[in-house]
C-alpha cells in the first residue's frame, strides 16, 4: 500500500509542491543528523534526551541555510515565468537538478558519519586542499566505499526513497499559464521566495546582524564537541568557501605594545658552545596519549595497561611531558608544527593560500650548522604536500615510497608497512655523515587498520580497531631502536617522539574538546643521560623551540612555541576547533571567535566544560596573549615576515 501511494501522481499548487519539497529535503537532514549522532553516540556522552531536542531544533536553522544555498539555482528555475515550465522536459530537467545537487549535499553529510571519529570535527573547504595534495588518494576512496559500504547502501536507499517523494506531487499552474495575472502573481512569488530565501541562508534576519556561522552552534550545545551535531557538512564547505586562513588582525595598535605582550623572534643566549648531537623526530600516525598505559596510571581505576609496552619502557629512560598536546586534528597541520613551530590556525598551513610563504625550520637552520637533513614517509611521493612541504623547510633529502623501491613492502593503501621502512630508516641514517637531523612519519596505525598477515594472531582485534594497528607500530619502533642502538651514531643522537594527532577513544575522559588532542611528548638520548618528567603544558610547536635550546643554538629565529627546558617560558597551548581558538594556559581553557571571547573553564576541575565561567575576573593576561599571538601569527603571515630578515 505505502509503495503504491509513492507511485501516484498528486496534482497540486505548484507553491504548495515547492514548500512540500523543501520539507521533504529538511527532513532528510535531520535523519542524517540522527544517524550522525547514533553512529558516534560513545563521542556524545553527555547528551541527553533534552539536550538532543535542543541539538535537533538547531540544527534546523543550519539545515536551511544549506539547503537553500544548494537549491538556489533550482528555486530560480522552478519559479521563473514561463510558457514551458509545465511541459515534461522542463520538469524532468528539473527534477534532475534538485537529485544532483541534493545527492552531493547528502552524500557529505553521510561520508562525515565515518569521517568524524578521525578529525572531530565536519569536513570543511580546507579537505578538499588536503585531498588534492594526495597522490594516492584514488585508492583510499575506492576503499573508504569498500569497507563502509554501508554507508553507500544507506546514501542509495535515501537517493531512491527522495526521488519517489519528489514526484509524489506534480505542481499544477495557480492560473492560466502566462496570462497577465500568473505573470503578476509569478513574479511576486520569485521575490518573495527569494527574499524568504536570503533569510534562511542567512540563519534568520535582525538589522545589523551576521550570517550564521559555524560558531552559532555553540547556542544550542553544552560543549563545544556537541557543535557537530548542530552542524552539517554542506553548511561548513560552503561557509568556508573562499575564506582566507589569514587576514591582518589589530588588537594591539602598536608593535612596541605587541611585541612586549608576545613576539616569536627568539635571540637566543646560550650559556655554553653549541652541541653537534643528531636529531632525530619520530611522529607516529594517530598515537594518541590515551594508548601509552605510563602516561594513564589512574585510568580505569589503575588498571589500564595500554598498548605501547615498548613506548612505555622509553617513557622511563626519557625526559617525558606529561600533559602534552598535539596543535591541530590532521596529519597535514602536525609537520609544520613540530618541525617548524608553526601551528595550524584556521586551515594547515600547507594547503593555504601563505603556503609559499619562507619559514624557518629545524632542516633550515640546522643545515646552515653543517647537519644533514632529510625527511622520511613511506607513502606514496606527494602524498599529502608532504614531499612538496620538505623542499620549502629546508630538508636537503625525501625519502618516500620511490626511494625505498621494493614494492614487496606496500600495504596496498597508505605506503610501506611501518617495521620495513623504520628499519630503511635506520639503514640511511648510518650512510649519512654526522651531524644530521632526520624526520620520519609513520603510516600504518590508520584506517583501514590492518596489519601485516604475519601479524595477525600477534595482534588480535581489540575494542577499537586502531588498537592493534597501535601495538603493530610500537612493536615496529622497538625492531628499529634494537637495529639503530647498534650503529655508531646512536649514543650521539636525541630522539623526540611525538604522534601527528589523536584518534578514535576508548575512554570518555579522552573525549573532551581539550583531550580531543591529548599526545605523547618524551625526549630520549641514545647514551640515557636525559630522564626527567615536566607535568606543565607542551605542545608541537614548543619542539623546535626546544630542540634548539637543548643544542645551545645561538642564531635569531622565529618560534611561535617555547623552549621547553627553559623554565621562564611561558607554557599554552592553541589549537583552532570549530570556527574558534581554543587556548590553554594552567589550569584553564578560553574560546576566542570573531574576535571576542565565548567561554572560559576550569579545565582541572570541570573537565567536560560545562561550567561557562566568562564574565568572571581575573583572566587579562591570558586574554590579552590569546589575542597578541593571533596578531603576530595572522600578520607575519599576510605579510610573508616568518624568517628573521623579513621583520
Amino acid at each position: 500500500m505505502y509503495f503504491k501511494i509513492l507511485r501516484g501522481k498528486r496534482p497540486f499548487n505548484e507553491y504548495f509542491v515547492l514548500i512540500y519539497r523543501f520539507i521533504v529535503i529538511m527532513l532528510f537532514y535531520s535523519a542524517g543528523r540522527i544517524l550522525f549522532y547514533l553512529f558516534n553516540r560513545s563521542l556524545f556522552s553527555h547528551i541527553d534526551i533534552t539536550s538532543f531536542i535542543r541539538i535537533m531544533r538547531g540544527g534546523i536553522m543550519f539545515d536551511a541555510s544549506a539547503v537553500l544555498y544548494l537549491n538556489a539555482v533550482y528555486l530560480i528555475l522552478y519559479l521563473f515565468p514561463s510558457s514551458f515550465k509545465f511541459n515534461l522536459a522542463y520538469q524532468r530537467m528539473l527534477k534532475w537538478v534538485f537529485m544532483v545537487v541534493n545527492s552531493i549535499g547528502l552524500a557529505f553529510n553521510y561520508i562525515d558519519i565515518i569521517y568524524y571519529p578521525y578529525i572531530l570535527k565536519r569536513t570543511t573547504i580546507s579537505a578538499f586542499g588536503i585531498a588534492s595534495n594526495d597522490a594516492g588518494n584514488y585508492r583510499l576512496i575506492f576503499r573508504f566505499f569498500y569497507d563502509f559500504w554501508y554507508i553507500l547502501v544507506i546514501w542509495l536507499i535515501t537517493l531512491l526513497l527522495l526521488e519517489k517523494l519528489y514526484s509524489y506531487l506534480t505542481p499544477t499552474p495557480v492560473f492560466k499559464v502566462f496570462t497577465k495575472r500568473y505573470i503578476a502573481i509569478s513574479f511576486l512569488a520569485l521575490l518573495l521566495f527569494s527574499a524568504l530565501s536570503v533569510i534562511g541562508m542567512r540563519g534568520g534576519y535582525m538589522p545589523g546582524s551576521h550570517p550564521i556561522n559555524m560558531i552559532n552552534a555553540g547556542e544550542y550545545v553544552n560543549s563545544t564537541e556537541e557543535m557537530s551535531l548542530v552542524q552539517n557538512t554542506p553548511f561548513c564547505i560552503l561557509r568556508t568557501l573562499g575564506k582566507k586562513a589569514f587576514a591582518e588582525t589589530h588588537y594591539y595598535k602598536s608593535e612596541d605594545e605587541l611585541d612586549r605582550v608576545f613576539t616569536p623572534v627568539r635571540n637566543p643566549k646560550p650559556s655554553a658552545a653549541g652541541k653537534h648531537e643528531n636529531v632525530v623526530i619520530i611522529i607516529l600516525e594517530s598515537f594518541s596519549r590515551e594508548f601509552v598505559g605510563s602516561l594513564n596510571k589512574d585510568l580505569n581505576h589503575g588498571a589500564y595497561k595500554g598498548y605501547t609496552p615498548f613506548f612505555d619502557s622509553l617513557v622511563s629512560k626519557s625526559y617525558v611531558f606529561t600533559n602534552a598536546f598535539a596543535n591541530g586534528r590532521k596529519s597535514i597541520d602536525a609537520i609544520p608544527a613540530i618541525t617548524a613551530s608553526i601551528p595550524s590556525l584556521v586551515i594547515p598551513y600547507v594547503v593555504s593560500e601563505r603556503s609559499g610563504n619562507r619559514i624557518n625550520s629545524l632542516a633550515s637552520l640546522l643545515s646552515d650548522e653543517g647537519y644533514q637533513t632529510a625527511f622520511f614517509h613511506g607513502a606514496p611521493n606527494g602524498s599529502m604536500g608532504f614531499t612538496e612541504y620538505a623542499k620549502n623547510a629546508g630538508f636537503k633529502r625525501y625519502f618516500g615510497m620511490k626511494e625505498y623501491g621494493n614494492k614487496e613492502g606496500f600495504d596496498g593503501v597508505w605506503g610501506i608497512w611501518d617495521e620495513p621502512f623504520f628499519q630503511y630508516f635506520a639503514d640511511r641514517m648510518n650512510e649519512m655523515k654526522e651531524p644530521f637531523f632526520t624526520t620520519i612519519f609513520s603510516v600504518s596505525s590508520h584506517h583501514p587498520f590492518r596489519v601485516p598477515e604475519k601479524y595477525t594472531e600477534q595482534f588480535p582485534e581489540e575494542q577499537i580497531p586502531l588498537q592493534k594497528c597501535i601495538r603493530y607500530t610500537d612493536m615496529a619502533l622497538k625492531e628499529f631502536f634494537k637495529s639503530a642502538s647498534k650503529m655508531p651514531w646512536y649514543n650521539n643522537t636525541l630522539f623526540v617522539i611525538t604522534s601527528d594527532h589523536c584518534s578514535t577513544s576508548d575512554f570518555k575522559e579522552y573525549r573532551t574538546a581539550v583531550n580531543y588532542y591529548a599526545a605523547p611528548l618524551i625526549f630520549f638520548r641514545g647514551d640515557g643521560s636525559l630522564v626527567g618528567k615536566d607535568s606543565a603544558l607542551a605542545q608541537q610547536i614548543d619542539i623546535m623551540p626546544t630542540i634548539l635550546g637543548y643544542l645551545n643554538f645561538s642564531k635569531p629565529y622565529i618560534a611561535f612555541g617555547n623552549d621547553l627546558f627553559n623554565s621562564s617560558s611561558k607554557r599554552f597551548v592553541i589549537n583552532y576547533l570549530e570556527d574558534s581558538y581554543q587556548f590553554l594556559s594552567e589550569d584553564r581553557v578560553f574560546y576566542f571567535t570573531e574576535d571576542r571571547f565565548t567561554g572560559i573553564y576550569n579545565r582541572k576541575n570541570d573537565p567536560y566544560l560545562l561550567e561557562n565561567l566568562l564574565g568572571h575576573t581575573g583572566y587579562e593576561n591570558e586574554q590579552e596573549l590569546l589575542k597578541a599571538i593571533i596578531q603576530q601569527f595572522n600578520n607575519r603571515m599576510v605579510e610573508d615576515r616568518l624568517v628573521i630578515g623579513k621583520q
